[in-house]
């Protein structure tokens, strides 16, 4: 049986082992999950298990961002060209270069991001190539079960929402993608593998060997800081700042809306996020998109939310979607006529969001750990 979403800690186990002897010594190696995909997205011509194997992996890695990540990846799974009989060290070395960092910084950190992103493109391959899922909605071609259409009531009438179950970086034909920040609007490194991380690295521009030739949105975001007067000091929560979408105008996405919810906690790493401020941040982003909305050719009309404030910020999915989606169900409830997105990693969180119709009341959405 081909994995599903739920097996992505497998093939992330088994990716990891694949790290480890590279592409000519599998032979042998018990990989359970990444066999049942190679089958299952065999190409023809693909008839030993090694080429299957070694076909799914570059499938996989084919649908990377083209920079750092991508190219990272193809060192650390032996893909690059000349790295087939590298040993591990070799190839872990290499891609710790791509990202500028240490080998030991980059095994505890980066590596993880990578093969972990390995692993979701594997997910999506299978899923694609098992056909429709009778008992999923599907929104688009884009992929099979990892778009969902929701049809719920407000305002009198009846109103379609779209949920993108895949990484925000994946976004295609959405005109504002919200990007949840810090009250300093703060980028992570590109490198992290949060929301605003991903959508860092998928604006930028790379060159043809990886290296960042261009970082548009910690740019944007300091110039508007100087517009209004804030730099050096923190907003308030709720706040919103509209950059640029940079590289990602090329997958449809025009806008990006960082929105001010984590209120870094004094002498620690941590951040408070409070529901309050995700609704206020949500109800001001839907205000800047009606500001912004005739000032583009075609206008702005659709707008994605992942869960904000279920990562770091420590609300519980179903917390997060209350928050969120109050604010959206009364702008849609005074006759706004928005295309409205939810973008969410697991397909725990996909299900609470389909339960909107019928309130969002579910005995367990806890969000992942770690």
């Amino acid at each position: 049986m081909a994995p599903s979403l739920s097996d992505h800690a497998l093939l992330l186990a088994e990716l990891k082992e694949v790290r480890r002897a590279g592409p000519i010594r599998l032979r042998g190696r018990a990989l359970p999950a990444l066999e049942a995909a190679a089958e299952a997205v065999a190409p023809p011509g693909a008839r030993t298990p090694g080429a299957r194997m070694e076909a799914l992996l570059r499938s996989a890695v084919t649908r990377l961002d083209a920079g750092t990540l991508r190219t990272a990846a193809e060192y650390t799974l032996g893909l690059a060209q000349g790295t087939r009989d590298w040993p591990a060290s070799s190839r872990r070395a290499r891609a710790a270069s791509v990202y500028g960092v240490s080998v030991e910084r980059f095994r505890k950190d980066q590596e993880v991001m990578v093969l972990g992103q390995v692993a979701e493109h594997i997910v999506r391959l299978t899923a694609e190539a098992a056909g429709p899922d009778p008992g999923a909605a599907v929104a688009d071609g884009d992929g099979v079960g990892t778009h969902r259409t929701v049809e719920v009531r407000a305002g009198g009438r009846t109103v379609r929402l779209t949920v993108h179950v895949h990484p925000v970086d994946l976004l295609r034909d959405v005109d504002v993608v919200v990007s949840p920040s810090n009250v300093h609007f703060a980028l992570p490194e590109a490198y992290k593998s949060s929301i605003a991380a991903s959508l860092r690295r998928a604006a930028s521009v790379h060159g043809v060997t990886g290296e960042v030739l261009a970082d548009p949105l910690p740019a944007e975001l300091r110039e508007w800081a100087e517009r209004h007067g804030t730099s050096g000091r923190a907003v308030r929560p709720g706040t919103v700042a509209a950059t640029t979408a940079g590289a990602l105008a090329a997958q449809g996405v025009r806008r990006i809306y960082h929105v001010a919810i984590a209120v870094p906690r004094a002498g620690t790493n941590d951040y408070d996020v409070l529901p309050a401020d995700v609704t206020r941040a949500v109800s001001r982003t839907l205000a800047v998109l009606a500001e912004e909305r005739n000032h583009h050719v075609p206008p702005l009309r659709s707008v994605c939310f992942p869960l904000l404030g279920s990562g770091r910020g420590g609300l519980d999915y179903e917390v997060s979607l209350g928050a969120v989606w109050a604010a959206v169900e009364a702008e849609l409830a005074r006759g706004a006529r928005w295309d409205v997105h939810f973008v969410v990693r697991t397909p725990e969180a996909a299900a609470l969001v389909e339960r909107i119709p019928a309130g969002i009341r579910p005995a367990h959405a806890r969000r992942p750990t770690g």
